[in-house]
């Protein structure tokens, strides 16, 4: 079912993986914000300056998406929660997620070191928990991307050892998320493109 609701564009550029039914959630429940994800995917294209280029605080991948975004209303959020135990409030503040509108939660790891999965799936996991968020998203490189970064002499600056998706997978298998709905984007070599740099 998850092919059917994608569009061909997203189905011919991504990997794709879902978890508890992800997607129809997404286009039944929150049409807005599915729309919001499609336009941001369809829009995108990993052009070679930005691998090219060495990053600073946030790559140009990331600065992509979340202006994207952000441009249609969603937020960078930080939720504060807690317990109360007894009469003693302890606080444990969740970290802040990368875009979030209305209950959907989007987390861009495109060349981070792979615990960011970890928290990520934590977070995604406890705000469920708190019904604060309906589905999490992730949004990664397809392995598939190393030959290329060896090929224009990056492939150091992309080690084993960070985000992409054969890092992501097994988290989640291994039930880093627990009842969170997850879908999970890759960022395939289908959309590499060469610019001036």
């Amino acid at each position: 079912m998850l092919q059917a609701r994608l569009p061909p564009f997203i189905r011919d550029h991504y990997e794709v993986h879902e978890w508890r039914h992800a997607s129809a959630i997404l286009t039944a429940d929150f049409p807005g914000e599915w729309n919001d994800i499609v336009s941001v995917l369809t829009a995108f294209r990993l052009k070679k300056s930005w691998i090219t280029t060495g990053g600073g605080r946030k790559s140009q991948v990331s600065e992509f998406i979340d202006q994207h975004l952000y441009e249609r209303g969603w937020v960078e959020k930080k939720f504060e929660t807690g317990v109360l135990l007894d009469d003693e409030q302890l606080d444990s503040p969740t970290h802040q997620i990368d875009c979030f509108r209305n209950k959907i939660a989007l987390e861009i790891e495109w060349n981070n070191k792979d615990p960011f999965f970890d928290r990520d799936l934590n977070n995604f996991r406890l705000l469920f928990d708190l019904r604060a968020i309906s589905v999490g998203v992730i949004i990664t490189r397809c392995d598939e991307l190393q030959h290329i970064f060896k090929d224009i002499g990056r492939g150091s600056s992309y080690g084993a050892s960070t985000t992409h998706m054969s890092k992501l997978l097994p988290k989640i298998e291994g039930g880093g998320a627990a009842g969170c709905p997850l879908l999970v984007f890759g960022i395939s070599a289908r959309l590499y493109q060469e610019d001036d740099t």
